[in-house]
């Protein structure tokens, strides 16, 4: 499921921002995102874990943002849910080949000037300025 970690929890967070410090149940956010409340719950804990969302259990609870919309960056939300490479993985290339021996450290390279692009343009927009798209 990484490849859809990103916009499930910039779903979480929009719906998060528009309830304005409401608590949401992970069953409301399953409803809208149209997943199993589990994966929610997940998600929700992992963006706990990032200082995204805070929850509280019991009567009344669920979860809320941890602070404003304006101060979340799309950049922190990608970071909290990362866990592989854009670009992929490296392969395990023969080591007694010249190309082979080499490959994996030029292509790193690649990747990491790729993904330090993608999280500099993430940067240059909060959740709060994502919002502005849904008025």
């Amino acid at each position: 499921m990484n490849n859809v970690r990103f916009a499930t929890s910039i779903h979480i967070l929009t719906l998060l921002s528009v309830a304005k410090g409401e608590y949401l149940s992970s069953e409301y956010i399953a409803g809208s995102v149209n997943l199993n409340a589990a994966i929610i719950r997940k998600e929700l804990s992992n963006l706990r874990e990032h200082g995204l969302v805070e929850s509280r259990e019991g009567k009344g609870g669920g979860s809320i943002l941890a602070r404003s919309p304006s101060k979340i960056l799309l950049s922190d939300i990608y970071v909290a849910v990362r866990q592989s490479s854009l670009l992929g993985r490296s392969n395990q290339p023969n080591p007694a080949c010249p190309i082979g021996r080499q490959i994996n450290k030029q292509i790193d390279v690649v990747y990491e000037a790729a993904e330090e692009a993608l999280v500099k343009q993430l940067s240059k927009q909060s959740l709060a300025g994502f919002m502005k798209k849904f008025d």
